[in-house]
């Protein structure tokens, strides 16, 4: 795993690092990130938004954390490495949980939204009726960055200045209402298991990805799942997702989505087998939630040739 010494802004290869000896950031990319290759000379770079985001949280990460290493998506992953990107997404879930602190930038949060108290408190002006506040961040709109929030432990918020907004716990109420995720899952992430797997989907059906294949991509530690990686599959990729799914589960509730109206735009739309095409298709999904014993399918789900066999 590659990390960024906060000292001395270098890259460095550690092999499985202590949990909890690193800090990472959760953000959107822009136009002029820091890529793997470009990163050499960081401390001598011009400044872009892209290195402004890697030498900030490295200055968190050392100033207010007291951690040596520091990471960031855009620069600790030799994309151009196609072993190295499929290992990287595999295990993205596990290095946000692993984490000391995650740090969430958002660029797109101006201070001009904000309010402060004297003591430096940041206010949010009625919420749940300005637009303008949380919910139009684009953070909370990307499929990535789901797992970014509901995997780390510790989260810290910052607007687009940097200034320090509060913490995933301070901030649980709007949070859970913004994404529709249960106070109890953003608080504790080890118990997002024990949600259905249809509550899972539901969380990222408002989400979006640039590229279709990573809507399945970024679901893969939501729902422990280690797959290939095949860019140029498009949608198939969530189709892969789904037949992995119930490889390892008995959960009937991800079959419980609804085609989106007006979806079907064909005969062969109308048509169609027994996956979602996309996490959207379980934007309605409630009131089914995992039971013990006898409340749970005890049969075999099985992908074959012919479909899905229930035994």
């Amino acid at each position: 795993m590659w990390l960024i010494n906060t000292e001395t802004l270098k890259l460095e290869f550690i092999t499985n690092p202590r949990k909890g000896s690193y800090a990472i950031l959760s953000h959107t990319w822009e136009d002029d990130e820091v890529s793997f290759q470009e990163f050499s000379d960081l401390a001598s770079a011009r400044s872009t938004r892209g290195s402004t985001k890697i030498k900030k949280t490295c200055a968190l990460a050392r100033d207010k954390h007291h951690l040596q290493y520091a990471w960031v998506d855009t620069c600790c992953i030799d994309k151009t490495s196609s072993a190295e990107l499929s290992e990287a997404i595999n295990s993205m879930y596990r290095w946000y949980q692993a984490a000391a602190v995650c740090f969430v930038y958002l660029s797109d949060m101006t201070p001009d939204t904000v309010e402060t108290k004297k003591s430096g408190e940041w206010i949010w002006r009625d919420l749940r009726g300005t637009p303008r506040l949380f919910k139009e961040c684009k953070w909370l709109t990307r499929g990535w960055t789901l797992q970014e929030l509901l995997a780390p432990r510790d989260v810290e918020f910052y607007d687009a200045n940097w200034e320090f907004m509060g913490t995933k716990d301070s901030l649980l109420e709007p949070l859970s209402e913004i994404t529709g995720i249960e106070a109890t899952f953003l608080k504790h992430g080890s118990l997002i298991w024990s949600a259905s797997v249809g509550t899972r989907m539901r969380w990222a059906a408002e989400r979006e990805t640039t590229r279709p294949e990573d809507m399945a991509y970024c679901l893969l530690g939501i729902f422990e799942i280690n797959m290939p990686m095949l860019y140029g599959e498009g949608n198939k990729a969530f189709l892969r997702l789904q037949e992995e799914i119930c490889k390892q589960t008995n959960d009937l509730s991800l079959f419980a989505w609804t085609t989106q109206a007006g979806h079907a735009s064909s005969l062969f739309d109308k048509y169609r087998g027994i996956f979602a095409t996309h996490p959207c298709e379980f934007a309605g999904f409630q009131g089914i939630e995992r039971q013990s014993g006898g409340g749970t399918f005890q049969g075999e789900l099985a992908v074959t040739n012919k479909g899905l066999r229930l035994d």
